[in-house]
Order: C-alpha cells, then sequence, then structure tokens
C-alpha cells in the first residue's frame, strides 16, 4: 500500500503527481508572495526571500528550483508575477530591468539554501538561510550595477533590504522550529 496522502476523492495520487502539484502551488505562493507588501522601514517589504527559504529549508533543492523555475517561467510567458509586475513592465523586458539579479540569485539561492539545509536542525537551517543571501545579493547588486552608480550599488540595492531579510529568515527558522510536524509533512512533499 503506498504512503501517498488520500485525495478527497480516496485516491492515492503518485509521487510525480503530488510534486508537479507542489511546484505548481509553491510557483502561485511564490507570485503571492511576491504581490505582498508591508509597510516597513526604509522600504516595503515583500515576502520573496521568505517563500523561496521556505521552500528550500522545507522541500530540498530539487522542488524549490522546480517551483523557483516555474515561476519565472509563468514570468517569462508575461504572466504579471513578479513584484512590482505589470506596473514595472512584465516578461523578459521586467527580467531584463534593475532586479533581473535578484530573480538569478534566488534561484541559486533555491538551491544552495536545500542543499545545506538538509537534514539540519534549526542553528543547521538558520546558516543555510544566511549563506543564501549571498548569492541572491551578489547576483543582484552585480547586475544592478548596469543601472545605478557603483558608488549607490549598496546604499540601493542591500541596505534597504538587509534587516527586512533578517526578520524574514528568522520568522523561517522559528517556524520550522515550532512546527517540527508540519516541516516533517513538507518534506514528505518534496521526497
Amino acid at each position: 500500500m503506498s504512503n501517498a496522502p488520500a485525495w478527497p476523492l480516496g485516491h492515492r495520487l503518485s509521487q510525480p503527481v503530488r510534486t508537479a502539484l507542489t511546484v505548481v502551488g509553491g510557483a502561485a505562493l511564490m507570485t503571492l508572495a511576491a504581490k505582498v507588501q508591508i509597510p516597513f522601514w526604509p522600504v516595503p517589504m515583500t515576502l520573496h526571500t521568505l517563500a523561496v527559504m521556505l521552500f528550500a529549508v522545507t522541500l530540498g533543492p530539487r522542488v524549490a528550483v522546480s517551483i523557483f523555475l516555474a515561476y519565472l517561467a509563468a514570468g517569462t510567458a508575461g504572466l504579471p508575477v513578479f513584484s512590482g509586475s505589470p506596473e514595472r513592465g512584465i516578461g523578459l523586458a521586467y527580467m531584463a530591468g534593475p532586479t533581473g539579479g535578484y530573480l538569478a540569485g534566488y534561484l541559486v539561492a533555491s538551491w544552495l539554501v536545500g542543499r545545506l539545509a538538509a537534514g539540519r536542525g534549526t542553528l543547521g537551517r538558520l546558516a543555510a538561510m544566511l549563506a543564501g543571501l549571498l548569492p541572491i545579493y551578489a547576483l543582484g547588486v552585480a547586475w544592478l550595477a548596469a543601472f545605478v552608480p557603483a558608488g549607490r550599488l549598496i546604499a540601493l540595492g542591500v541596505a534597504p533590504f538587509i534587516l527586512g531579510d533578517l526578520i524574514k529568515i528568522a520568522v523561517v527558522a522559528a517556524g520550522c522550529a515550532l512546527l517540527p510536524s508540519a516541516l516533517a509533512r513538507l518534506r514528505g512533499l518534496g521526497e
């Protein structure tokens, strides 16, 4: 007998179907995370980083990367999934804009955090998520350099976001530590 969760009508879903549903649902949640704006200082905060870190820590690198690739594919196809879209553009025009490097950084972080957090406790997951900020900011700032003067890169591309990102990482770490049974169930979706 399969360990797959029962569907409402009693049918069992195969692992590939569960994974596909997880990826599609994750891409939808990623879109929602990008669209949510929380008043914060010095700039409004989205939940993009929180979603990337949560998927990587709970679902592992394969599913987390698949979710982010599905999200990028939806954006490339012209769906307004990105933060600030459609107002700031859609599709490849948006991705080639000032925030394109951060999108690439999120993709790398999805894999890196998932790999580093696998099998780790709270402190290991926290360290993995902190390490995941490095490619996000490195690729984001490197791409942003084509749009802003070098002397303004840290002030515009890192400083306004670091406190919010640290809070989001703390929320994910605390949530995973406080809800270990939910974490185990989510991990089951990624396997």
